[in-house]
């Protein structure tokens, strides 16, 4: 993409309602803006960076063996009232009637209706496990949205639903999320820590949240430090391997992690003093195990070994997609802007020509932007007519984790200069060795 052609209303001065890093630098780079309080309109960056963001959900679900499908934004309240839950959601969900006076609802969560969907094609435990999820438009009427994306009222979320035969193949598919949660964090360039949590309104005793420590968070959190030193990395997992994913489950779950409304201080005081930490941390996303909390009341039941009908084992887990936007800034960011793990750049590196106009350096960044657009790469190029430290402050304010500089007195030595975003470090380079290494680092073939 060449940025004389791109929409790209970058702002020059801190917004006043911003409150935060996140907020404040999604507007500045031009990724939002604002509808109404707590609705964001998605402009050309963030919206690319959303589509990232949720095509690797997609792969790591799909390697997961869940299945994707896309139901309604608006329910019917019937639904709800058949699971009990209508009147004890709260002022969050947002009612209406449609012109036939009908009570329907904009979605928060989506249980009743995929049990819904559940009961209506499937009979017998032969059909199971089964792990139906969906990437869509949710609506929680917060009282006081705030913090943009982080937490406003209209939200892109993943949410999955699992149905087991028995309680130990749903805590099987409890496991199963929490690795495939941990592996789709990790490839964002985030580590996010399950902690012990509260199920609020969606039920359930097992529940863990997904929290990536940033000062900004809206949760207090308590853990061991030791906690922060595990990673998933590249692990062979078998999903379907019971013992696999349980040991993966144990590992990261069974060191101190908890929110402040599941925090025990008698536990906390267990763990080595030094390793003891609290902090605040933002939740990304979510699991439950809630038994047959939805099923018994809906009458989602299939056929067992024996004959006999039983109500399916459910869980429900939840990643927040356009809230995750909002958490990896406020995790890698500078004073002069986002700065982009490689995963969910927006564009794989920016290309800087420092003398627009010059014959020789506009060769240079077209032979640049066209070998990189050839391996599959996505380079954004400054080819405004602009001065130089303007575009130097663009890229650093949108983040772009390489840079490429190309002008006259770099190319009569044959060298371009390639800045990594993250380290502020530069190299000199031929024209092709810097694309070599910008294919080398997000793994192309030359």
């Amino acid at each position: 993409m060449r940025l004389s052609r791109y929409f790209l209303p970058v702002l020059k001065e801190n917004p006043s309602e911003a409150q935060i890093v996140s907020h404040r630098l999604m507007l500045r780079a031009g990724m939002i803006k604002q509808a109404a309080a707590g609705i964001y309109s998605w402009l050309p960056l963030g919206f690319k960076v959303l589509r990232k963001l949720e095509n690797i959900v997609h792969e790591e679900q799909a390697r997961a063996g869940h299945i994707a499908i896309q139901m309604p934004i608006l329910q019917s309240a019937d639904l709800w009232r058949e699971s009990g839950r209508y009147d004890d959601y709260g002022e969050e969900m947002l009612r209406m009637k449609d012109r036939h006076g009908r009570d329907m609802l904009y979605t928060p969560t989506a249980e009743e209706l995929v049990t819904d969907i559940f009961r209506g094609h499937v009979s017998s435990y032969k059909d199971l496990p089964l792990t139906l999820y969906q990437i869509q438009w949710k609506f929680r009427d917060e009282i006081r949205p705030r913090f943009g994306v982080m937490r406003g009222r209209e939200f892109y979320m993943k949410d999955g639903y699992n149905f087991d035969l028995t309680k130990e193949d749903a805590l099987h598919a409890y496991n199963r999320h929490l690795v495939s949660y941990l592996r789709t964090y990790e490839r964002m360039g985030l580590q996010a820590i399950p902690m012990r949590a509260d199920s609020g309104p969606i039920g359930g005793d097992d529940t863990h949240e997904f929290l990536v420590l940033a000062d900004t968070g809206e949760s207090e959190v308590f853990y061991d430090s030791a906690v922060t030193d595990i990673r998933l990395g590249q692990r062979d997992i078998n999903y379907d391997d019971k013992a696999q994913c349980q040991a993966v489950m144990e590992e990261f779950t069974s060191l101190y992690a908890r929110t402040d409304e599941t925090h025990d201080e008698a536990l906390f005081q267990q763990v080595p003093q030094e390793r003891r930490r609290s902090a605040r941390g933002i939740e990304v996303g979510q699991i439950f195990y809630f038994g047959t909390k939805y099923s018994e009341p809906m009458g989602a039941t299939v056929q067992g070994p024996d004959g006999k009908q039983v109500p399916v084992h459910m869980g429900s887990h939840g990643i927040g997609v356009s809230r995750l936007i909002g958490a990896i800034i406020e995790a890698s960011h500078d004073d002069k802007g986002i700065i982009w793990p490689e995963g969910v750049t927006p564009f794989h590196c920016g290309i800087v020509n420092l003398k627009q106009g010059d014959d020789e350096a506009d060769a240079a960044c077209d032979k640049i932007y066209k070998a990189l657009t050839a391996l599959g790469l996505e380079p954004l190029y400054d080819d405004r007519n602009e001065r130089a430290g303007g575009k130097f402050a663009t890229m650093d304010l949108i983040g772009l984790p390489w840079r490429i500089t190309v002008g006259p007195r770099g190319l009569k030595n044959g060298v371009v200069e390639l800045t990594s975003r993250r380290t502020g470090e530069s190299e000199e380079l031929s024209p092709e060795a810097a694309v070599t290494r910008i294919a080398e680092i997000y793994e192309c073939s030359v």
